[in-house]
């Protein structure tokens, strides 16, 4: 469905009763609502979730910029992701980040603490200067250039080369998956110019204060993440009080359909209070 919210438009789409406490998908950079695989938000909605995924600006079917002049910040963003809860009705939910939405949802918690339940932050980062650096392999990968966004076959072709990349050393990386959620990502993007750049080009202007975080917040990270390696989930878990971190044995930089049966469990655990 598409919704009107801070004066812009987004699309969403819902799994499960709208009675149940709901819990909120936020992609990372470049990534529509579709890298929440819908089987995995339907299974997470069968252990009685309400849950909602939506594509952010310069995503998907959502609001689209010029290429390289984004209109927004990731403080905008973090407002957009409460104001698809309000546009469903719904008070408060549980909100899962993941990479770049980290800073997205940690930003919503911070500046709308009664909209917030708790948080689940997924293969992020606290951001400090003396963590891990990304691997070489993935830094060599990014540096490569990236496709013509003109070429639809192309730019399938630099993101299934992107999600290997992001895979890293794990075994988990399923090509034909990954293709098949590409070329669908490609065939509904409103402008994939503005998609590839954008998100790396708005202003960061998300609030300082990990510590004041007052909601259960749980950590999910990849043991072998080539983009922000297993150092930066700890230093995460070690910043926000009572914060408790779940590693995913053998994933990299992803949420791999492998360790769903560890995740799910623990996210609905997590958020086992009501959320509404």
């Amino acid at each position: 469905m598409m919704i009107e919210t801070n004066g812009v438009e987004l699309c969403v789409e819902t799994f499960g009763a709208a009675a149940d406490p709901a819990v909120l998908l936020v992609h990372g950079a470049c990534a529509s609502m579709l890298w929440w695989e819908a089987e995995l938000c339907e299974r997470i909605a069968a252990a009685g979730r309400f849950v909602i995924r939506f594509d952010n600006r310069d995503t998907g079917r959502s609001v689209s910029y010029p290429a390289g002049r984004p209109g927004y910040s990731l403080r905008d963003m973090a407002a957009d992701a409460i104001g698809v809860l309000d546009a469903l009705g719904v008070g408060r939910a549980h909100l899962v980040g993941r990479s770049m939405a980290g800073a997205i949802v940690t930003t919503a918690a911070l500046e709308h603490p009664d909209r917030v339940a708790s948080l689940t932050l997924v293969s992020t980062t606290t951001g400090a200067a003396d963590l891990p650096p990304m691997s070489a392999g993935f830094l060599r990968h990014v540096g490569a250039g990236g496709p013509d966004p003109a070429d639809p076959a192309a730019v399938v072709d630099h993101i299934v080369g992107l999600m290997r990349a992001y895979s890293g050393e794990s075994p988990y990386h399923d090509e034909n998956a990954v293709r098949l959620i590409a070329e669908r990502d490609v065939a509904r993007t409103r402008d994939f110019a503005a998609c590839l750049t954008n998100h790396f080009a708005i202003e960061l202007d998300a609030p300082a204060g990990l510590g004041d975080i007052a909601v259960p917040t749980l950590v999910v990270h990849g043991e072998l993440d080539p983009v922000f390696p297993l150092p930066h989930g700890q230093a995460l878990r070690d910043a926000i009080p009572g914060a408790t971190l779940l590693i995913m044995d053998k994933a990299g930089h992803e949420l791999p359909p492998p360790v769903w049966d560890l995740v799910v469990p623990a996210l609905v655990a997590h958020t086992a209070a009501t959320g509404r």
